[in-house]
């Protein structure tokens, strides 16, 4: 059994703990405040984008590769978003079990399957694995932004473009709330506008746009620039949708910790007292014995 000095220790220890784990939950509170305004305005832009560029494409039927479905895909592009670091319960776990998942369900079903990691844990558990990396993305660490994403979604476009790939998807954990993450696979490339209309060759202009509109420039260059700037702003989305979800998830990870901590000191404490007193009661048992014995 463990002596006085040993559990005291034991007891610092832990409330050291506690005290850390107190202030990253903070910490992680604060940020996914900061994090939560910037997805609740994005939103509503990225959906109108993608709605104006449907808008733009049925009533001027306007053709672009990036627009244009192919039936049975057979080279996947897939972007994986983890974080750079840890202590944030199963927020990486469920992205890498996820993709393990997917790669083995898959393997037969295409031709080639390269992967672009956005994040260091995801990159360093599949390192020493036989999976093809085209890029690696490191230093999430700090607030992610627009240049970023467009960097990564521009050298992505232009592999799609080349013909290096039938589809571009993101797996990601998409956040609800600071207490429930959602994995996700989504499909960025092709840009699926069913999202805003149920037939791209319907004839009929969409309810609320009108058609009585002059272009300038024509509607070709307009539709390109946009799905240039939706497919950058939807890698965006998804990397502040990440981000979100990590801070809630360190969030309640270090809450748990430090109801487990709280927990750990309180049993120490019972333990601790315990062995006192019966440290006190043998000293006083012998203090006793020895003074009827000199009798």
């Amino acid at each position: 059994m463990a002596s006085l000095k040993d559990i005291r220790a034991r007891i610092e220890t832990t409330k050291n703990t506690q005290q850390i784990t107190k202030a990253m939950k903070l910490v992680s509170a604060a940020k996914l405040r900061k994090a939560q305004h910037q997805i609740v305005n994005m939103r509503p832009y990225a959906h109108s984008l993608l709605k104006v560029i449907a808008n733009i494409a049925v009533t001027e039927r306007v053709p672009h590769p990036l627009l244009v479905s192919r039936p049975e895909p057979k080279k996947i592009l897939l972007m994986v978003l983890t974080s750079d670091r840890g202590l944030c319960g199963g927020f990486n776990g469920n992205i890498i079990k996820f993709t393990e998942q997917y790669l083995k369900q898959n393997s037969d079903k295409y031709e080639k399957t390269d992967i672009i990691f956005i994040g260091r844990k995801a990159a360093d558990y599949f390192a020493k694995r036989s999976v093809s990396v085209v890029d690696t993305i490191t230093k999430l660490d700090k607030d992610i932004s627009y240049d970023l994403a467009s960097g990564v979604a521009e050298k992505a476009m232009q592999n799609y473009l080349d013909g290096h790939y039938d589809e571009i998807r993101m797996v990601y954990n998409e956040f609800k709330s600071a207490i429930s993450q959602k994995v996700v696979c989504e499909t960025l490339l092709p840009v699926d506008l069913t999202k805003q209309t149920l037939d791209l060759g319907d004839a009929g202009p969409i309810p609320g746009f009108s058609t009585d509109m002059i272009y300038e420039p024509d509607p070709e260059r307009v539709i390109d620039q946009l799905l240039v700037k939706h497919f950058s702003v939807q890698v965006f989305r998804c990397m502040a949708e990440s981000v979100a979800a990590e801070h809630g998830a360190r969030m309640t990870a270090m809450e748990n910790a430090t109801n487990n901590a709280r927990d750990v000191l309180n049993k120490l404490t019972l333990t601790y007292n315990k062995l006192r007193q019966e440290k006190i009661t043998t000293e006083l048992i012998e203090i006793v014995s020895g003074a009827e014995s000199l009798k």
